[in-house]
């Protein structure tokens, strides 16, 4: 595909749903099938967009990943909010670049690799349900840390945010996992952040406002 290329397989489907949205969207259709049978007909039709709701909060489209061994792409679909510097962070080293991603309940919260690599550690904290728009979301909420060391040796990290409405974190990673660039590797449910640490001197190509998508925008560029 040139420039381009698939990462994960494309799905067979013209409609592809994440898996751990199974549940949700089965128990949304059993009620709503129930109020059917019963004749109610406002709560069935409430249930039936209820039901579609659900199915397009946990679509998973296909992607296709930019080509370039010295590429980060973006591991969400949503804003960018803070690209900052930063010194000392827990995530990261020394100082490091920040970049932020808010997503909000209509975004695709499928989750994807920012770079090659190999996962080296992972590290879970419980924590607050504050607005993942909020600065102090990074330290205070639920949150799921992935330590990477990139093929050319580098670490970075990128980290799984709670939200305001999320109440559930998935990462399909273990340490030592061997991950490529624009793969899925977790989700996480209705409305969250994820927070990326990179090198301070990596070439950055967005600002805060933009909005990107998980797999297929570029963040910037390992120097």
């Amino acid at each position: 595909m040139g420039d381009y290329s698939w990462t994960d397989p494309p799905s067979q489907t013209a409609f592809p749903i994440a898996r751990p949205g199974y549940a949700y969207i089965l128990g949304a259709a059993f009620a709503t099938a129930v109020f059917a049978v019963l004749d109610l007909t406002l709560p069935a039709l409430f249930g039936l967009l209820v039901v579609a709701c659900i199915c397009g909060f946990f679509r998973d489209p296909d992607r296709v990943i930019p080509n370039g061994s010295d590429l980060v792409v973006s591991p969400a679909d949503g804003k960018v909010i803070k690209t900052d510097i930063v010194d000392d962070s827990r995530f990261y080293q020394g100082r490091c670049r920040k970049i932020s991603i808010f997503m909000s309940v209509f975004n695709v919260h499928v989750n994807r690799i920012p770079v090659s690599g190999t996962v080296k550690k992972i590290d879970y904290h419980p924590g607050k349900f504050l607005n993942a728009s909020l600065d102090k979301a990074s330290a205070d909420n639920e949150r799921n840390a992935v330590f990477l060391e990139t093929d050319g040796g580098v670490g970075i990290c990128f980290v799984q945010v709670a939200g305001l409405i999320a109440r559930r974190i998935i990462c399909g990673l273990q340490p030592e996992d061997r991950v490529v660039r624009g793969s899925r590797f977790g989700l996480i449910c209705f409305g969250s952040r994820l927070d990326v640490y990179l090198p301070e001197n990596m070439n950055l190509q967005v600002t805060v406002g933009d909005k990107v998508r998980a797999g297929t925008s570029i963040l910037g560029r390992m120097v």
